[in-house]
């Protein structure tokens, strides 16, 4: 590979990292700034669902038209919302204007990717890289985001912590975290400011712009019917988001905020290294094929969580599921570069990211109806990997046959 594309790679795993630790950074304290400020539990709540309803529209038409106005320039536009949303957070508590800002802007309530960046940057690796190193590239970019959100949740924790322990008010501790996220998206938009072209789409990988639908042509019914599924997938996700498995811990073994922070800790250190073993395993048996029998296992472990009679017990094999849970997810994003044409891949990053966030948004709302009823804390987690195995059952029946080049 060229020096250019050697620095191209890199600014984007650089910032891959920043954003991640970032959105790590805010995501321990962002609910409780907000209650600090006067909001309600209701109020907080409507501004994360929004947050979340406003980042897919933004997002599906930032992603969707990436390729045609430009990636460095979408990219550039991404940082700069999130910089602004971190700005007016600082500067006051009005409900409205924090509305307007979770909607237009980039704020991560849960330490998740949001936002255009993902689908972009996606886009751009494969662009990149030969086909036979996309996998692995894509496994790396997952492990380094991983290792980013987990170290800035410590650290942003910790930083609140110490500014109260030498007298700074809780909110103003608060105040100086949400200060380093919107430092953290200047420090985004100047990095992408310094992409090579190379990240852009030739000129010859174009097609007319009148044959598309949601930056889509002739991979239009492979990405809807990826979308559908992925999207099934989420909603079973979304059933057991980290907050209502934290939740659940708290309920069921009267543990404290320290020793679940510590779990999720070590759960997310494994589940950044499963990513990793996905690459050797997919170069064995397929993409696939890695997929589902890496996931199906890994439901399994999901389901038993909750019928484990001891904590030590419940950890365990909730640590042992997270040490596969994410084997899928490089594979995923590599399988889906691999089967659209190339100047539809950040539109179709976008599509099948957006459709899992719908996914996911909706089912905590079962889920905090069915925690409301102690007899039932456990559904979630059925539920959960009963339809992710569903998920997986149809994945292979729809896909199996449809390989990416490098395994042709």
């Amino acid at each position: 590979m060229s020096k250019e594309t050697n620095r191209s790679i890199i600014t984007l795993f650089s910032a891959r990292i920043i954003r991640l630790f970032c959105y790590g950074f805010l995501s321990v304290i962002l609910a409780l700034y907000l209650a600090q400020g006067g909001l309600s539990e209701q109020q907080i709540g409507l501004l994360f669902t929004l947050t979340l309803a406003g980042d897919a529209g933004i997002s599906l038409w930032l992603t969707t038209s990436a390729d045609r106005f430009g990636r460095r320039r979408t990219l550039v536009i991404g940082a700069l919302l999130m910089l602004g949303a971190g700005v007016v957070f600082i500067v006051t508590h009005n409900i409205i204007l924090l509305l307007a800002a979770a909607i237009i802007g980039v704020i991560s309530p849960s330490g998740n990717e949001i936002g255009p960046f993902l689908s972009v940057e996606q886009a751009a690796l494969t662009q990149l890289l030969p086909n036979e190193k996309r996998t692995q590239v894509f496994a790396w970019y997952n492990l380094v985001g991983s290792f980013a959100t987990a170290i800035g949740a410590l650290s942003g924790g910790w930083l609140a912590h110490a500014l109260q322990f030498r007298g700074m008010s809780a909110l103003d501790s608060y105040r100086a975290v949400l200060m380093g996220y919107a430092l953290g998206g200047l420090i985004l938009g100047i990095l992408f400011l310094t992409l090579p072209r190379d990240v852009e789409v030739t000129a010859a990988s174009q097609t007319d712009s009148a044959r598309r639908v949601l930056g889509l042509h002739r991979s239009r019914n492979v990405v809807i019917r990826l979308s559908a599924l992925f999207a099934l997938d989420a909603f079973a996700g979304g059933l057991i988001v980290q907050a209502m498995i934290a939740y659940w811990f708290h309920i069921k073994f009267g543990i404290d905020a320290g020793i679940i922070g510590s779990i999720f800790f070590g759960a997310n250190m494994l589940a950044g290294i499963s990513a990793l073993l996905a690459v050797r395993l997919s170069n064995r048996i397929g993409l696939i094929n890695t997929m589902v029998f890496t996931h199906i296992p890994s439901n399994i472990l999901l389901i038993l969580v909750p019928l484990m009679p001891t904590l030590p017990l419940a950890i365990a094999v909730l640590l042992l599921r997270f040490s596969i849970s994410q084997m899928d997810v490089p594979t995923r994003q590599s399988y889906t570069m691999a089967v659209v044409s190339p100047d539809e891949r950040s539109a179709a990053s976008g599509v099948t990211s957006i459709a899992r966030s719908v996914g996911a948004a909706i089912s905590p709302l079962l889920t905090g109806v069915l925690f409301s009823f102690p007899a039932l804390l456990g559904v979630p987690f059925y539920l959960a990997g009963g339809l992710k195995i569903v998920y997986d059952a149809l994945l292979y029946r729809s896909f199996r046959t449809m390989r990416p080049p490098e395994e042709k």
